[in-house]
């Protein structure tokens, strides 16, 4: 039998403003940081939403040679007043000076290092409650402004 093919569909950028991690610190194999994620913006074809601060946040996981592991909980509010819960899980990786930078929060080009994540969305909205049923995929960037995910749903 062949292979299935991957089919996607683009649902939104994700663009997110984050505030000053804090950190836990030495959590044995990893460094500990919780970031709080104080603003953003979901927007495109199948989604447009606000991230609603103080209830959004990162934990992420820092390995010694720099890969940062992403567990990331977002509250979305749409125009309407909807809301959404969306989580994300996935990493960051690539050479030791390249991820160094990144946590400089200086700019570097997204060849240079790997940024994937995978989503589930929860909501009561019947108007998007096909989200409930979707598995959606992103490719991130970390530009200095904040970390910025375009999302696919695989159809």
């Amino acid at each position: 039998m062949a292979p299935l093919p991957v089919n996607t569909e683009f649902l939104c950028t994700l663009a997110l403003k984050v505030g000053a991690p804090a950190p836990v610190g030495d959590a044995g194999k990893h460094d500990l940081r919780i970031v709080p994620v104080i603003g953003g913006t979901a927007t495109g074809p199948g989604l447009n939403a606000e991230v609603v601060a103080g209830a959004s946040a990162d934990w992420l996981r820092i390995e010694p040679d720099g890969t940062t592991h992403i567990d990331v909980k977002l509250t979305l509010r749409t125009e309407s007043g909807a809301h959404l819960f969306l989580q994300y899980n996935g990493f960051r990786a690539g050479p030791p000076e390249v991820l160094a930078a990144l946590g400089r929060g200086e700019a570097v080009p997204v060849d240079q290092y790997y940024f994937r994540v995978t989503a589930r969305f929860e909501t009561a909205e019947p108007s998007l409650a096909w989200l409930n049923r979707v598995v959606v995929v992103g490719i991130g960037q970390r530009p200095p402004t904040g970390p910025q995910y375009d999302l696919y749903v695989v159809k």
